[in-house]
């Protein structure tokens, strides 16, 4: 009878928590990102109009 493997077991556990954690980690900085260049396009958007009145 073959032993199980435990230490791989426990390996490939640790790669896929990692991996998610980094998926979770680059959809919130993606998340991010989004929201700061719509805030930047529509501060950018006040600011000609502010220009265009003077």
């Amino acid at each position: 009878m073959v032993k199980p493997n435990y230490a791989f077991d426990k390996r490939q556990k640790e790669i896929a928590r990692k991996k998610k954690k980094e998926d979770k980690r680059l959809q919130k900085a993606g998340v991010d990102d989004s929201k700061s260049q719509d805030h930047q396009a529509l501060s950018g958007s006040t600011d000609k109009v502010v220009a265009a009145s003077d």
